[in-house]
């Protein structure tokens, strides 16, 4: 049998059928520690290469690639979906995007008969509702849910246009090959939603005019009320809807008064990418890898490095910089385990997708096989 442990790392790669059991035949993921990597795969557009390493008691980190068809319908349109979704508060909010936000996705490309960031927006809302839903049913009997939240960065690649959407502090990184010199330039692709960013703290202010008090410094660090950096977010109930913010909610959640309108947005950043030639892969990955490494050193490392163990090799660096930072060896940090390991650094989820031009240019009304990690 295999460990609790090892079903949990697994749960997030499975075919949605075989959701919470371990078939290693059909994801192919290999695990080594808290770190679970698939060196490379093939998707729609080219190769990709994934990996996850656990740090809280339970993985609160979610994520999928699903390649093929992106609709309902047989005839299409074709291309890969790819999902980071880095929870927060515990599991239940990025287990639920993981299980929900492709099935919405691929329902109204059917009804629009076609990808488009309306689409996209459209998924996101149903999330939304039906994870509000599900704390609505369960608050009575576990009224911590509303607590639950996640961030939710996506990818989709139709067309030739790369679509990326996001909520929160995952990032989505470019790597563009420049002729002239044969380097490559790291272009980030998602805007962030933490209020770490002046901007963001100003977006939030102009939101809120009437409260001094939507962002506070506590700590040196900047945070919503006083108790969340990211200012969109999927679930985070108790912040969206006030009824949700009284007991028996835990009182470190709980705000002195009532608000009227909604704190936090789950409304999408989208941004639209025509795909060129020279559009060598993208690093989709949790804000847990950010916090060690640049977007350029980032894509250095993709760019220096064979395609296969991509996902795995940005994971490694982003530990030993966590390493380092504490001044310990890279063996010794591996050596701790999960809950004691959040102390050093996050879950990190990394998913980087390699772009074919040849591939790209096919109609996507080319059927390719399904995939889904």
């Amino acid at each position: 049998m295999l460990s609790g442990l090892m079903n949990l790392l697994m749960a997030c790669f499975l075919p949605r059928s075989d959701r919470h059991v371990h078939t290693s035949s059909e994801t192919g993921g290999r695990q080594d520690g808290l770190l679970w990597y698939k060196d490379s795969g093939q998707h729609f557009n080219g190769e990709f290469s994934m990996a996850v390493v656990q740090a809280n008691n339970l993985l609160e980190d979610q994520s999928q690639l699903e390649s093929g068809c992106l609709s309902l319908h047989e005839s299409g349109p074709y291309g890969t979906f790819v999902g980071v979704y880095d929870g927060h508060g515990g599991p239940e909010t990025s287990r639920y995007i993981n299980d929900h936000l492709f099935q919405h996705l691929k329902r109204f490309t059917s009804e629009q008969q076609g990808m488009s960031v309306d689409v996209i927006r459209k998924a996101y809302q149903a999330t939304e509702e039906g994870f509000l839903s599900l704390v609505t049913k369960q608050w009575p009997m576990k009224p911590q849910i509303a607590a639950v939240g996640s961030c939710c960065l996506v990818g989709v690649i139709c067309n030739g246009t790369l679509y990326v959407a996001n909520l929160g502090d995952s990032r989505a990184v470019l790597g563009r090959a420049v002729k002239a010199t044969g380097e490559v330039l790291a272009i980030q692709l998602s805007a962030e939603h933490n209020v770490c960013i002046e901007s963001v703290r100003r977006e939030m202010q102009s939101l809120h005019p009437d409260d001094s008090q939507i962002v506070v410094l506590k700590h040196n660090v900047w945070r919503v009320k006083g108790l969340i950096q990211i200012s969109r977010s999927i679930g985070d109930v108790y912040l969206k809807k006030t009824e949700f913010n009284r007991e028996p909610l835990y009182p470190k959640f709980r705000l002195r008064e009532p608000f009227r309108k909604p704190i936090l947005s789950a409304d999408p950043s989208i941004s639209v990418h025509e795909l060129q030639p020279h559009d060598q892969f993208v690093i989709f990955a949790s804000d847990g890898l950010w916090e060690h490494l640049s977007n350029q050193e980032a894509v250095n490392i993709v760019q220096n490095h064979p395609r296969s163990g991509s996902a795995k090799r940005l994971v490694k660096t982003a530990l030993q910089e966590a390493a380092k930072k504490r001044e310990m060896r890279y063996s010794d940090l591996k050596k701790i385990d999960r809950g004691v390991r959040r102390h050093f650094h996050d879950d990190i989820t990394v998913i980087v997708v390699f772009l074919d031009s040849n591939l790209m240019s096919r109609a996507s009304s080319a059927k390719g096989p399904n995939l889904s990690v």
